[in-house]
Formats: structure tokens, C-alpha cells, sequence
């Protein structure tokens, strides 16, 4: 575990930041959304459960087209 102290953790600071403003954003437009490609509450736990790929991949693919 000394590896854990030998890190520069400043550098993930813009990537946490990212994935924090990507998932508010995500599940803002989740709720806002009368229709989704699928169960709401499907897209909620990917949003949340699958880190940084979840809101892209809820951008990309939950989002009804209407």
C-alpha cells in the first residue's frame, strides 16, 4: 500500500470533478425526461452504478428521441 502515498492525487481532481458534474447533469435530464430509450429507473442505477461511461452512455443511448 505504499504505492497509495507515492500518487500525485491533485491530478485526478479535474477527472472526479468531470465525472461528478457528468452524473448531476445526467440524472437532472433523467428526471426532465418524460420518455427514456428503456425503464427510467434502469437508467438511473447506470447512471449512478457504471462511473464515467454510465451518463455518456445515457447521452448516447437513453435519451428518447422525441
Amino acid at each position: 500500500m505504499e504505492f497509495l502515498h507515492e500518487i500525485n492525487w491533485t491530478l485526478f481532481i479535474p477527472i472526479i470533478a468531470l465525472q461528478f458534474i457528468l452524473v448531476l447533469i445526467a440524472l437532472i435530464d433523467c428526471a426532465r425526461q418524460e420518455q427514456t430509450n428503456g425503464p427510467k429507473w434502469l437508467w438511473v442505477l447506470i447512471i449512478i452504478a457504471v462511473n464515467l461511461l454510465g451518463p455518456i452512455l445515457y447521452f448516447i443511448f437513453g435519451r428518447s428521441q422525441n
